[in-house]
């Protein structure tokens, strides 16, 4: 008898371990859905990422809920051994009115072996609107010269989730003034086709609906210098020293050159490009921007330089500054006011300073001996900062000088010009900060081909 209770015990416990494995082996699935609530436009793009867990994914339904409509958006089955899957879908062909709706997901898995399915549902409350921003253009003349700046101001009709000047597949980030007024910055390169350049606004709103305005302007295309380096044994000796720790692989002191001059050089401008993007919404700086004073230029923007070793051409690249020599560790001023974002060791630049003066607009001071400030600082117009010298890629005690819009490289001469300042910056900086506003109507681009160069010298360069 106590064998036969024994028995049934252990057949009991047994049965309900199998059932309790049944239903409980494997946890439901974990799905995720971006975004999970507010505004949202038929073409703004749903993210699902689900995970099995445990299990395997087996179904996924998304449906689309309005007042007593219902439209299947989604469904999908998934080939057995899925165990994650990353979904996206919009609401283009779902034929949903404007206004509330709610989206349902449902995510079944299935165990490996044995057990009950399992699954996840996940409601998330939307509101569809479709009705892009309506963007108006307030500043006239727009006149650009290649390598230098243009500014556009423009106001929006509503809330914005971003707003810039888009071209050549690169967006300039507008920033918000006073009321609904815009401020954008925005470079034509030194590099880019004129032919290609088509700056156009671009405002995205907070459901996700675009509007697209073309911009009306006037070009001024420009060459620029090119110059021969001949690079010997004792700079490359030094440059070796200073980056020898970054390219190990590299054998000799030209391979590090070049290593510096070719990776570090590109790295150096993703990292700008990632700086531009973390800057003040209103302008920092005050009236025309400081060269160093009795400063000699060495090298100019957008020069085309070939590096020569042994009479033989070994590189190509472009300098994106201006070289400025003066006394070895000469004082160096701030440009204008602005915030230090960075002060340290930065790539080809050597001990640098970039400076925030708002609206994308930035400054770098490269090749310093000494800092005198620190990331997080917010300096004034003409105070000292650092001094002249030969860190990084300098073959001279100079200063490297460069001015950015948004991480682009562009022509600092215009920055030292009080009069382009007035003319084509701060004068429409006025507009944005509250003069009356009219929509002006777009006109036909034109372009005036002036060709210059500039003379420089070779010396002291890097």
């Amino acid at each position: 008898m106590k064998k036969f209770k024994l028995f049934s015990a252990i057949a009991l416990v047994t049965l309900l371990g199998i059932v309790l494995y049944y239903f409980l082996a494997i946890p439901a699935p974990h799905v995720s859905l971006t975004p999970d609530t507010g505004l949202i436009g038929v073409r703004r793009g749903f993210s699902l990422k689900l995970d099995a867990q445990r299990g395997v994914l087996k179904k996924l339904t998304v449906t689309a809920v309005q007042a007593d409509k219902k439209v299947s958006v989604l469904v999908k089955e998934y080939p057995f051994g899925s165990h994650q899957a990353s979904e996206s879908f919009d609401l283009a062909k779902s034929g949903l009115q404007e206004g509330v709706f709610t989206l349902q997901v449902t995510a079944s898995t299935a165990p490996p072996r044995f057990g009950a399915d399992k699954s996840t549902n996940l409601t998330g409350s939307f509101t569809l609107e479709n009705k892009p921003p309506e963007v108006a253009i307030v500043s006239i003349a727009h006149n650009i010269v290649q390598g230098g700046v243009g500014l556009v101001v423009y106001t929006v009709s509503k809330e914005v989730e971003k707003s810039g000047v888009v071209f050549n597949e690169r967006f300039f980030p507008g920033y918000r003034q006073k009321g609904n007024n815009y401020a954008c910055l925005f470079p034509l390169p030194f590099d880019l086709d004129p032919g290609k350049f088509v700056p156009t606004l671009l405002a995205v709103d907070k459901a996700g609906n675009e509007r697209l305005v073309v911009i009306s302007y006037h070009l001024i295309a420009k060459s620029f210098s090119t110059d021969k380096i001949n690079l010997n044994d004792t700079f490359l000796a030094k440059i070796a020293a200073e980056f020898k720790d970054k390219f190990p692989e590299a054998k000799s002191p030209l391979e590090i050159f070049l290593k510096a001059n070719r990776d570090e050089r590109q790295q150096d401008r993703k990292q700008l490009n990632e700086y531009g993007q973390k800057s003040s919404a209103a302008p920092l700086w005050s009236g025309t921007f400081l060269r160093m004073p009795n400063s000699a230029p060495l090298g100019g923007f957008a020069q085309a330089r070939t590096y020569l070793y042994q009479g033989q051409e070994v590189d190509r690249q472009t300098h994106l500054g201006f070289d400025l020599a003066s006394l070895a560790h000469a004082t160096v001023p701030a440009a204008n006011r602005g915030k230090v974002l960075f002060a340290g060791s930065f790539g080809i630049y050597g001990t640098c300073i970039l400076l925030d003066h708002g609206l994308g607009l930035q400054t770098i001071y490269g090749h310093l001996s000494q800092l005198s400030v620190k990331a997080g600082d917010m300096v004034e117009k003409g105070q000292i900062i650092g001094n002249t010298g030969v860190t990084g890629m300098a073959g001279g005690d100079h200063l490297h000088y460069e001015v950015l819009v948004s991480g682009q490289s562009v022509n600092p001469i215009e920055w030292w010009d009080a009069h382009w300042l007035k003319n084509n910056i701060t004068g429409k900086l006025d507009t944005a900060a509250g003069i009356a506003v009219k929509e002006v109507a777009p006109k036909a681009r034109s372009i005036r081909v002036v060709k210059s160069k500039l003379s420089t010298r070779s010396h002291h360069k890097r």
